[in-house]
């Protein structure tokens, strides 16, 4: 069995800890703790684990977050991994700060990263990690919201929702999306 996990983000120091990027920071902390490390590799920085005696493969597109389908598509066919064997993770302004949310599918919400997925794979049926980050910003100020970095007192939750992304990963990996939804779904994070 093989997955495809994509983390999506922006390449370039500018994005470094900002909530845009919260699916690099994700994958990032899933290889550190399987003590794997990306190389870079075509439309990605890409890297490979062995899990339960699943194989999943790291991607975190450095295509930039409006092209992130190319390089979703692309492993997903070089690898021949099934769409439903993939997990996208992605920041969402549509849940608070406390909220993570697994999904089968889904519309891309205005989101550009999933955006560029759904005109690659022709469909909204692809499984996603939502990563709420809130919606605190004044009208017109959304970019700067999104592309900002996490105020100091977020930081501690981020980090443990950081870590509960781990175990949905590898929960998602062994026991599939519908278990996995039904565990984790109705969980609000706080310190």
């Amino acid at each position: 069995m093989k997955y495809l996990i994509a983390g999506l983000g922006n390449i370039g120091f500018e994005y470094v800890d900002t909530r845009h990027n919260i699916g690099f920071d994700v994958l990032d902390t899933f290889a550190s703790k399987h003590g794997v490390s990306f190389r870079n590799d075509r439309l990605a920085d890409v890297c490979e684990m062995k899990f339960k005696g699943r194989i999943l493969i790291l991607i975190k597109p450095t295509t930039y977050m409006n092209l992130s389908g190319r390089a979703v598509k692309y492993w997903l066919d070089k690898e021949k991994i099934a769409i439903e064997n993939s997990l996208t993770v992605v920041d969402d302004l549509a849940f608070p700060l406390d909220i993570l949310k697994i999904r089968s599918g889904g519309s891309d919400a205005g989101h550009n990263g999933l955006k560029s997925i759904q005109e690659s794979l022709g469909t909204t049926q692809y499984p996603k990690l939502r990563f709420g980050i809130g919606n605190d910003f004044a009208k017109g100020r959304q970019v700067d919201y999104v592309l900002g970095k996490w105020k100091p007192e977020e930081i501690p939750l981020v980090k443990k929702k950081v870590m509960a992304c781990s175990e949905i990963i590898e929960c998602f990996a062994t026991v599939g999306l519908e278990r996995t939804m039904n565990l984790y779904n109705h969980i609000k994070y706080s310190l």
